[in-house]
């Protein structure tokens, strides 16, 4: 599939010779998860997620012309300042995705430098922050070559570079609310590219709290590459995708309205039934620890003693979100301290709350 409206004309690359690029882009929670997908990324369910704070990636791209344009892409990754030959594959699988879209990949030496503000690969959609930041650097430098580019076109085609790395990093763009995947019910909605939330949100829901517990910070045993695919021939994956558009349609009522109690059924039933899906697809696997289920009880527990209105969520991975308004902060750290984190690797956690979505850093041309 090729989206003609993002191939560029007559680029011409004389005018820009070398220079450095850095973006900050965050990861994001789905409220309706996205599970299976066609080829080139084209998900089978709408999505919707709030975008974070402080999980986020930085990616630096440094990039010099070459003396002769050839056929191959030339370009090194570090992680965190070391090499990561193994990032490499997936990378130039991605340059080979978008190459019809930006054409002056060819042109260019590179070398990619990113880093987390949370451990790689252990549910927290690293993907989506890394791939999404990787895609912005990419668009800061077409638009150096082409600066008649605006924002609307730079942050639509970013989105949609990005799902072309990873699928939910089309929703990692903009926030602090982003719907991925075509929906009858709101406006602009699309396979291609994520969109902000078209429609009115309640305040409680723009300073949302996400307050991540990282239970597992190790690397998932499965990963959603090959999670997706097993939707494939899924026993019950027609019935998961028909619940997921029901669910972004119940979401516009309750955003609007502020219904926290739905909400909470929505959300806490939307991660279940990811998990549902792992636990039951040929073959299946579980990524959620015993851990994990011990804080899910705790918090029902919480909610039922005091009225609360926190919930949870769960990326593919054990790590569990707690989401909460913000005016009930103090008391859900007080429970995160007394009742939490001893289920936690190492006591860690990381506080963080719906944002606005990518920052360009200060960089050198």
């Amino acid at each position: 599939m090729i989206e003609t409206s993002f191939i560029p004309s007559n680029l011409k690359t004389d005018s820009v010779e070398e220079g450095i690029i850095s973006w900050r882009s965050p990861s994001n929670i789905a409220l309706v998860k996205y599970w299976g997908k066609i080829e080139p990324q084209i998900p089978k369910n709408p999505s919707i997620s709030f975008t974070l704070t402080n999980c986020f990636t930085k990616t630096t791209l440094k990039y010099r012309k070459k003396k002769k344009e050839s056929s191959t892409f030339e370009f090194a990754v570090f992680f965190e300042g070391n090499r990561m030959p193994a990032f490499e594959a997936k990378i130039k699988k991605f340059m080979e995705r978008i190459v019809a879209y930006q054409p002056f990949l060819l042109a260019y030496d590179f070398e990619i430098h990113t880093e987390n503000s949370f451990p790689h690969s252990s549910g927290i959609a690293s993907s989506a922050s890394g791939m999404s930041a990787l895609a912005l650097c990419l668009m800061s430098l077409e638009q150096r070559i082409d600066p008649s580019i605006d924002t609307i076109q730079f942050n639509k085609k970013a989105s949609f570079l990005a799902r072309l790395g990873s699928g939910s990093a089309a929703r990692s763009i903009e926030g602090p609310l982003v719907v991925w995947g075509l929906h009858e019910q709101v406006k602009g909605s699309n396979d291609l590219y994520g969109i902000q939330y078209p429609f009115k949100v309640h305040e409680v829901f723009m300073d949302y709290q996400d307050t991540v517990l990282l239970v597992d910070k190790g690397v998932k045993q499965v990963s959603s590459t090959l999670g997706h695919g097993l939707m494939e021939n899924h026993p019950y994956s027609s019935a998961r995708f028909d619940q997921a558009h029901a669910h972004l349609s119940q979401l516009i009522q309750v955003l609007e309205t502020g219904d926290l109690d739905n909400f909470i059924r929505i959300v806490e039933k939307e991660a279940l039934a990811l998990h549902a899906m792992m636990m039951t697809s040929d073959p299946y696997f579980i990524l959620m620890r015993p851990n994990t289920l011990e804080i899910i009880e705790r918090i029902w527990r919480f909610r039922k003693e005091t009225g609360s209105k926190l919930c949870f969520t769960l990326d593919a991975g054990a790590n569990v979100h707690l989401l909460f308004p913000k005016k009930e902060k103090e008391s859900v750290n007080r429970f995160l301290t007394e009742e939490i984190l001893e289920f936690c690797q190492n006591k860690h956690f990381i506080s963080d709350e719906a944002g606005s979505g990518a920052v360009k850093l200060d960089d050198v041309s």
